[in-house]
């Protein structure tokens, strides 16, 4: 076989160490300068191009690093700054844009496609004019040639993607024609500087009806070629559906498609490949943890060959979705350990795919097989919970009343009840008691004490407040995935296995690798200590099915469907042991819910009847009287409200602080018809919630629901901010609801009052 080249799209850029989140959150605190932090992305930068140039990869993608977030370098490159920061220079504006300032919000945060990693939504004003500010980024890529010579490949987010991602007040077209000399005068300074191609990624070409973009890609790229440095038009996360002969047509020399996701070969085998066009075949994923079945993915590209001769081995997407690398991880079984591929060694299995396709390391390919046997050995099913599941029956997936009738055996609240969404602060001292558990510092019985004395003062905290429904505070719990995870067999831990989630907020995600089930209470404890602190409704608190799987890395030999119904069974088990310790209400997030959604429309159905079930099934054997709650944040849910209505929770709260009421309006056009709650100020802001703000929020919200419908709590959980932030926050909160419910009792007929049991 003939030699296959091989390529990156991006490397995790937290650093090996977690640099980034260190130097971020010491330049935030003033502890380090700004020339120190650039210091610092620096070496991160240059520790992912040394990973990739000694793993023999021939075209390394770079300039993917980032102090915050890849889509806010994009729109600060281009001058796509709202008014609202103008007063602002360099660092200062790019952090308030993520971060906002007192009086001045932030960006709008939201998922990356179908990913956990969240992006900052660009905003084209009605008034904006972009404008160029490449010389960081060029400046970036110069460094990254002196250290990769030809190899190096500048990565630039496309035109038509970014306008797609951006909230604009512009049409589409008209910004475009803006934007386009911005491109063609970066790739100018790009082909100054002799590099073999740049990387445009255009992962909106996944997107459902993205052939609609049709003529806005002709026109940019056709644009951009008159650049006269090769394009490799990168997509990732799905196949391009009916989209594919738009895309191959395009003036690029090389196209780089994903073929771990979707039927990306079945859509090319319809049609005809350009002649002189290269493929870049994405069949190493960016996204899970496993090993590769070598055999498999050989086969795929000799399939790909008769398509084309011109063929490119790469990455399926960014490795900024795995963690850096395997060696790390000296605790796992050593069955698991070998068959987990983090970056380092995804770098290593395409560099292998690359020799292999041309007959070279056999026996490597050979013990990759060898690995596989030995860990199935290692994990075999657990037969009883197979036939759990396999046992259900209909009405395991559903209450016994509609709503209506459980409504009025549930607590009874003033108007718009107040809460908060689970977690709260975990501060330096929280971090130090778990750190000193594991290290055997403290015995388990000296940990639960300081933990129950964290419980006591939150309750008091929320009593003093005045808030309706408690919460325990979650301080036993390091994530809301991984917490539950360790509390059930089927999941393993890595010690390093960070990713980002968003600026200096990284998570590890759990590996699910056999079958799921609860051992025993997960949240009984502490749920008791605190409601014995107060005569106030006290939420248990748990993480619901479909976020457990889509933030852990799922195994891939077992169907969602059956991994979600695992899950959900123990968490049903879990609801029934909270009721018999006296939980009136019970909160089961669903935060992950809408990012698992397919982009063509079509699969849609299929992934929703899973997920909505999977909820139901863990929720559908609660008591009538039992108030089950659910929280969403930070996605688009108007396409999936069916679905929402369908999971037939009692309460949901969602994100909405940074959304305006666009969240609440749809919920209302959709007649949707329980609680809803909200967000009334946003938690990933250091910025205290402003008391007027609160009340111009919940006046906008009472526009689309009534009062009787609505709840009054923070965006998302407030473990990542400060008591210094949570507390005035909330007291602001406090004193807009007494203000909005005053008006609201007085403005509604007195045969609907709500009963105040408290």
């Amino acid at each position: 076989m003939s030699p296959i080249k091989t390529q990156t799209v991006g490397y995790p850029r937290i650093g090996p160490r977690r640099e980034m989140k260190r130097a971020l959150e010491a330049y935030w605190k003033g502890n380090l300068g700004e020339a120190e932090l650039i210091d610092a992305l620096h070496g991160v930068e240059d520790s992912a191009w040394e990973s990739q140039l000694e793993a023999g990869i021939d075209l390394i993608g770079v300039g993917d690093s980032t102090l915050y977030d890849h889509v806010l370098d994009w729109s600060a490159r281009f001058g796509i700054v709202p008014e609202r920061f103008d007063g602002l220079q360099g660092l200062d504006q790019y952090f308030a844009m993520a971060r906002g300032l007192p009086g001045v919000p932030a960006l709008e945060l939201t998922k990356w496609f179908d990913t956990n990693y969240h992006y900052l939504v660009p905003e084209i004003e009605p008034s904006l004019v972009p404008a160029a500010h490449f010389d960081g980024f060029i400046e970036t890529v110069a460094r990254a040639q002196a250290k990769l010579g030809p190899r190096a490949v500048p990565i630039v987010l496309g035109p038509v993607t970014l306008i797609k991602l951006a909230k604009s007040a512009q049409g589409f077209g008209e910004f475009l024609d803006q934007l386009l000399p911005l491109y063609v005068q970066l790739l100018g300074s790009l082909k100054g500087l002799n590099v073999p191609e740049v990387q445009l990624h255009e992962p909106a070409l996944v997107l459902q009806g993205a052939s609609q973009l049709s003529a806005h890609f002709g026109d940019a790229y056709r644009a951009l070629s008159q650049a006269e440095v090769p394009i490799n038009l990168v997509t990732y996360f799905d196949d391009l559906g009916d989209a594919l002969p738009m895309a191959a047509s395009l003036p690029a020399q090389t196209l780089t498609l994903d073929f771990t996701q979707g039927d990306q070969l079945g859509r090319l085998r319809e049609g005809d490949w350009p002649s002189g066009k290269t493929l870049a075949a994405g069949v190493i994923s960016g996204r899970n943890i496993w090993r590769i079945h070598a055999q498999s993915v050989l086969g795929t590209l000799e399939a790909l060959e008769s398509v084309t001769p011109d063929l490119r081995a790469s990455l399926s997407c960014s490795l900024q979705f795995v963690p850096v690398t395997v060696a790390a991880e000296t605790a796992l079984p050593e069955p698991l350990r070998d068959v987990l591929a983090f970056a380092d060694e995804k770098l290593g299995e395409l560099a292998l795919v690359g020799k292999a396709h041309k007959g070279e390391n056999q026996s490597e390919l050979r013990a990759l097989e060898a690995r596989w046997n030995r860990f199935a050995d290692f994990a075999p099913p657990d037969p009883a919970v197979r036939s759990r599941a396999e046992a259900l029956k209909a009405d395991d997936f559903h209450r016994v009343s509609d709503y209506a009738e459980r409504r009025i055996q549930q607590i009874q609240l003033p108007l718009l009840p107040t809460t908060t969404i689970g977690s709260f602060p975990q501060t330096t001292e929280i971090r130090r008691l778990r750190a000193q558990l594991r290290n055997g510092e403290l015995t388990p019985e000296a940990y639960e004490d300081k933990v129950d004395a964290w419980i006591a003062y939150t309750i008091g905290v929320q009593e003093g407040l005045g808030l309706d429904v408690l919460v325990h505070g979650e301080f036993e719990r390091s994530d809301m995935v991984e917490y539950f995870a360790q509390k059930m067999t089927g999941f393993a831990f890595t010690e390093h296995g960070w990713v980002q989630s968003y600026g200096s907020r990284y998570v590890r995600p759990p590996i699910i690798y056999a079958d799921v089930r609860r051992p025993k209470a997960m949240t009984v404890r502490e749920f008791e200590r605190a409601q014995a602190f107060t005569s106030k409704p006290v939420k248990g608190m748990l993480t619901g099915p479909v976020t457990i799987l889509n933030w852990s890395f799922p195994r891939v030999d077992l169907p969602s469907r059956e991994i979600a119904l695992q899950l959900a069974l123990a968490l049903r088990d879990e609801i029934a042991d909270l009721e018999q310790a006296g939980a009136r209400v019970i909160q089961v997030d669903e935060p992950a819910l809408r990012e698992g959604l397919p982009f063509k429309s079509d699969r849609w159905q299929g992934y929703l009847d899973w997920a909505v079930d999977s909820f139901k099934l863990a929720t559908g054997g609660a008591q009538d009287a039992t108030q089950i709650h659910t929280h969403m944040c930070y996605a688009e849910f108007g396409d999936i409200l069916e679905a929402i209505d369908g999971l037939n929770a009692d309460v949901i709260s969602i994100e909405n602080a940074r959304s305006d009421d666009e969240t609440v309006r749809e919920l209302a056009e959709y007649d949707y018809g329980r609680e809803v709650g909200p967000g009334v100020y946003d938690v990933h802001s250091p910025v205290v919630a402003d008391r007027q703000q609160v009340i111009d929020k919940l006046r906008m919200y009472l526009r689309h629901m009534p009062p009787e419908r609505i709840w009054v709590n923070p965006d998302c959980g407030l473990k990542t901010r400060g008591w210094t932030e949570v507390i005035p926050s909330l007291a602001h909160v406090m004193e807009a609801v007494e203000v909005v419910r005053a008006e609201a009792e007085t403005n509604r007929p007195a045969e609907s009052a709500r009963v105040d049991r408290r």
